[in-house]
């Protein structure tokens, strides 16, 4: 049996990155079966509960509000849009429900506290709920936990090295910060990173450096290929092989072995064959659906007619961890503190993320 480690440098992971194919593939497969059910992939689907309209500079989203890209962005989903989704994704297998809305970070009021209630609302369905609403603070943080949050979704994008090539709008520790805060809670971290930005494998091994090293480790970690979006920084950007996604979600699955790793944004550029040999090598969770917050992702039909074809079940809910209780908000501990933390806004340009804002549309 594979022991956990918290101390893995980046020589080593990219010692392991750069194995041959099948000797790599053959070690994550063999740790991946010491720790998980092979033959078992959870489905989630992901819902953009608030969409465009960012102030971030993410030289990779089409939310940002600098960018002229085709999004269509819409306000605030209401608790009973949100039921309707949830209980159609229920329908369809998804056994988690990732609900993003486009902000910097959280803000006490009335639209953070309708979403505590779509919380309540999801966890009363049996289901996993997750959120990925940008930073928030430690009492933010209980708030979602006491309303049933399953999960927590703050992704590290890549390694702090590279970060500052893709984001000049907040920093690399305000990522880690977040991170703490949902530590404090009983709920899960959800921490992963996006591949194909023009990143090198040193950076690709930083940021599993950087994930590893926390301790405990998070519970899911998402490994996302780029989907270039046209009118967003990084539009010219190649999508990656499929052999760069397997060799990342094996050593993900080296170094991380008790972890869910989840196969992510560019599933649609992925055959059946690249996707199965993901799968073999650790990934045991995707995300379902015609749409992953805004870019495309594959029918949840043709995902089932896969499952189906390579002999998977999809994993049901609360297999790694009890289901939460809700808290009702006239029984909350914790109430809204108004506060209005610092984060870091680190001021250095970025000369592509200039330029793609001062595009026309």
């Amino acid at each position: 049996m594979s022991i956990t480690r918290n101390n893995w440098t980046k020589e080593e992971i990219i010692a392991i990155y750069n194995k041959p194919l099948m000797d790599l593939l053959y070690e994550a497969a063999t740790i991946h079966r010491q720790h998980h059910n092979p033959n078992v992939v959870q489905v989630s689907t992901l819902l953009s509960i608030k969409t465009g309209g960012c102030p971030e500079d993410c030289g990779y989203c089409p939310q940002a509000a600098r960018y002229h890209t085709d999004i269509e962005g819409n306000d605030l989903m209401s608790v009973q849009q949100v039921k309707a989704q949830a209980l159609r994704a229920k329908a369809s297998g998804s056994s988690r429900v990732c609900m993003g809305a486009a902000w910097r970070n959280v803000k006490d009021g009335p639209e953070f506290d309708q979403v505590l209630e779509m919380v309540r609302t999801i966890n009363k369905l049996d289901m996993e709920v997750c959120c990925t609403l940008g930073m928030l603070t430690e009492n933010q943080a209980h708030r979602l936990a006491e309303a049933g949050l399953y999960a927590y979704n703050h992704n590290l994008d890549t390694s702090e090295e590279y970060y500052k090539e893709v984001i000049s709008t907040r920093g690399f520790e305000d990522r880690i910060e977040t991170i703490n805060n949902v530590r404090k809670t009983n709920v899960t971290v959800c921490s992963g990173g996006i591949i194909g930005m023009g990143e090198s494998i040193e950076d690709r091994a930083g940021m599993l450096v950087a994930l590893s090293t926390l301790n405990p480790q998070p519970e899911s970690v998402p490994i996302n290929a780029l989907v270039s979006v046209e009118g967003t920084p990084l539009e010219e950007e190649q999508p990656v092989e499929i052999w760069e996604m397997i060799r990342m979600v094996a050593t993900t699955r080296i170094v991380m072995p008790e972890t869910q790793v989840r196969l992510s944004a560019g599933r649609t550029n992925m055959s059946r064959e690249g996707q199965a040999l993901c799968f073999f090598a650790g990934a045991n969770s995707i995300f379902a659906g015609d749409k992953l917050l805004t870019t495309p992702n594959p029918d949840v039909n043709e995902d089932m007619k896969m499952f189906e074809m390579l002999g998977l079940q999809p994993q049901k809910s609360f297999i790694k961890k009890m289901q939460p209780q809700t808290v009702e908000a006239c029984d909350s501990q914790f109430e809204a503190l108004g506060e209005k933390p610092r984060w870091s806004r680190p001021g250095h340009e970025i000369g592509r993320n200039i330029e793609a804002s001062l595009k026309k549309k």
